[in-house]
């Protein structure tokens, strides 16, 4: 099965049509992606700008990120799971937006900075948790991260502009 098959087949499934034939469903779906992305992205800050130095300065890394990490991976979860159902009701189309493939690009950045953020940066947090300011690799890998996910809304933001002009 070719690539194209796939997503011609997401396309041509019940569920797709129905999302694509609905006046409301779209727009819902569309609506709780944004607030998903917004809890992400904004949950995500508050740990980034306690890594940079920037908020929370009185209170542990650990403290920080303990508090609102699971709000994160659930509103990622809710995220990933509304994106996917906008994607199959055009999966042709959306396949060929460079603005839909540079957010698939850039989220899987976010995902390699937080990965090497886990194995390798956070090893020794326990030294550097309260610590001001955090060292280098820290803030290097929180200004990536903040970066990261800013330019995931800024593209995921033109690929409806860009849906709309058939771009």
């Amino acid at each position: 099965m070719t690539i194209a098959t796939l997503l011609q087949s997401l396309y041509d499934t019940d569920l797709a049509g129905q999302i694509r034939e609905s006046l409301i469903a779209f727009p819902c779906i569309e609506s709780v992606h944004v607030l998903a992305i917004t809890l992400v992205v904004g949950t995500i800050a508050i740990v980034d700008l306690r890594l940079l130095g920037l908020a929370s300065r009185e209170r542990p890394v650990s403290r920080v990120a303990g508090d609102v990490l699971p709000l994160t991976w659930g509103a990622f979860v809710v995220a990933a799971l509304s994106g996917f159902l906008m994607f199959m009701s055009n999966a042709p189309a959306y396949s060929h937006n460079r603005y839909f493939c540079a957010k698939l690009v850039l989220l899987g950045l976010a995902g390699i900075n937080m990965a090497v953020f886990q194995l390798w940066v956070a090893r020794d947090q326990s030294r550097w948790d309260t610590m001001l300011p955090t060292p280098r690799a820290v803030r290097i890998s929180a200004a990536c991260s903040l970066s990261l996910w800013i330019l995931v809304i800024a593209t995921g933001r033109w690929i409806g502009f860009t849906m709309l002009a058939g771009n």
